[in-house]
């Protein structure tokens, strides 16, 4: 298997891309802008699945699901969000094809079969559960609400990129009801601090977590908490969004409950979620020229075994010493797999673990089996030792803490040589362009100033992170007073 991928100084665009395809993670489908998730890729997937589920769950969340289809009354009862979203909606407008009289051999719409109310294939879920939750709320005594779904969502891009921007995608999103702003509010912020915590102990990806100005806040919200992450190329990618929805929903919706006191109050609401974009994420940060690079903790397989031998005899002795190692491991709680496959040479193997990421590598030969050792071999620093087979468990188990620790300590160096404070805007424009990464400038507060420095620059404001030095000092663009830095960058 050669390896064969664009290097990322090359072209890096190309690079991510080539990367999807040849380490089995995701292809392009039949269906334009849509994605087929590969075995691969969704076990990666179905890890950081499992990790979020169990970290919502230890906050007291439950799942449920919700239909696919919201009628298009009620995805217009809260406008913002209908507005927001209705440049990306696919809709239903009929429910049955029949043969086209002039061909037999293809259908057509039946234009009988026209659905009194259009439905629209969702693209976030606030309108039907805020339909739902006005039947399950009545008293102070059925808040919070603490709900969350995995789904897939429908927003018809029209340039996409696997993992990155798809038509359709998988997420979650939870979407709560609190009795006071300040509980919703609480909600808003606990869920941005474990997507921070995901991202950073799980992905090993350092993120700095802030609120989004107000033209980059979620349709509907009035406040939204974001994780930013920093790319490789430089560029930023938001992580995961957590929103405050204030009682917009509870309005549109008339979902209504009696406090204590015995007043009829409107709900607060939130709602937060990440998707398979995480999944791009975990591939720009960490991965190489050779191919993708996984943290530890999120690989499917933590330790592949490959025997090198000749002959039946070999492989059976071989074996023996593989397999044990294997149960070893498996008891210590790593995942193995060892490849005694004989349709493919060791060097194949070692080229398609090593695109695939795999973080250790352990191969035995006739000479290992001699001298009582294995060939170790590192996928973050493509290191090579051997190691005694009786020393190999306790090696492997501290390796798995070191290389997730060494590749979160490598990617926030990266990120922090790539926050670059300016204070003129001819400053701004060069370092987007030598260098790029976070430009850490002052801005006037305004959506004026915000939007010309877009349509100028591409860049964006991507936070106001919350551990910013409060310091007055004056906009990189108007020269007007400002209050703090904010985060500027271009981004995914």
């Amino acid at each position: 298997m050669g390896k064969n991928i664009v290097t990322r100084s090359e072209d890096y665009s190309k690079w991510y891309n080539e990367l999807v395809v040849k380490a089995n993670l995701a292809e392009n489908s039949a269906v334009r802008g849509c994605m087929v998730i590969k075995p691969y890729g969704y076990a990666i997937w179905e890890k950081m699945q499992a990790q979020l589920d169990k970290m919502f769950k230890e906050t007291g969340h439950e799942n449920a699901y919700f239909p696919l289809f919201v009628p298009k009354s009620l995805f217009e009862a809260e406008e913002k969000n209908a507005e927001g979203f209705a440049k990306e909606c696919a809709v239903v407008t009929h429910y049955r094809l029949k043969t086209n009289p002039d061909d037999t051999s293809k259908l057509i719409v039946d234009p009988e079969a026209k659905l009194e109310e259009e439905l629209i294939v969702r693209p976030t879920s606030e309108a039907i559960i805020w339909n739902t939750y006005k039947n399950w709320v009545q008293s102070y005594r059925d808040l919070p609400l603490l709900i969350n779904q995995w789904a897939n969502v429908v927003r018809w891009e029209m340039r996409t990129r696997l993992f990155l921007r798809t038509a359709e995608f998988l997420w979650q999103e939870g979407h709560t009801a609190h009795a006071t702003k300040q509980e919703a509010l609480d909600e808003t912020m606990l869920m941005n601090n474990i997507y921070a915590e995901f991202a950073e102990s799980f992905m090993a990806m350092p993120v700095i977590k802030g609120s989004k100005t107000e033209s980059e806040r979620f349709a509907g919200a009035e406040e939204t908490y974001c994780i930013e992450a920093m790319m490789q190329d430089g560029k930023a990618l938001q992580a995961g969004t957590s929103h405050f929805l204030g009682q917009n929903f509870a309005k549109a919706f008339d979902v209504k409950f009696t406090s204590k006191e015995g007043k009829l109050e409107h709900v607060w609401a939130t709602s937060w979620g990440v998707s398979t974009r995480l999944m791009g994420a975990l591939v720009m940060t960490h991965s190489d020229d050779n191919g993708l690079v996984l943290p530890p903790n999120l690989a499917p397989i933590q330790v592949v075994i490959v025997p090198i031998y000749k002959g039946e005899e070999q492989l059976a002795q071989i074996s023996e010493v593989a397999n044990k190692l294997a149960d070893e491991l498996k008891v210590a709680g790593i995942s193995v797999k060892y490849d005694d496959r004989d349709t493919q040479k060791p060097g194949w193997k070692f080229a398609q673990y090593e695109m695939q990421g795999v973080p250790v590598r352990l191969a035995i030969g006739p000479k290992d089996l001699e001298k009582g050792s294995v060939e170790l071999a590192r996928r973050d620093t493509l290191s090579k030792e051997f190691v005694q087979q009786t020393e190999v468990v306790e090696k492997v188990k501290d390796l798995m803490v070191e290389i997730q620790d060494s590749l979160f300590n490598k990617a926030k160096n990266f990120r922090d040589e790539h926050i670059t404070r300016v204070d003129s805007f001819d400053e701004f424009k060069k370092v987007l362009k030598e260098k790029g990464g976070f430009i850490s400038a002052h801005w006037d507060g305004t959506s004026e100033t915000e939007n010309k420095i877009k349509d100028l620059t591409k860049a964006t404001i991507r936070c106001i992170p919350f551990d910013r030095e409060e310091e007055t000092g004056s906009c990189v663009l108007t020269g007007k007073p400002s209050a703090g830095r904010v985060l500027f960058a271009k981004a995914y």
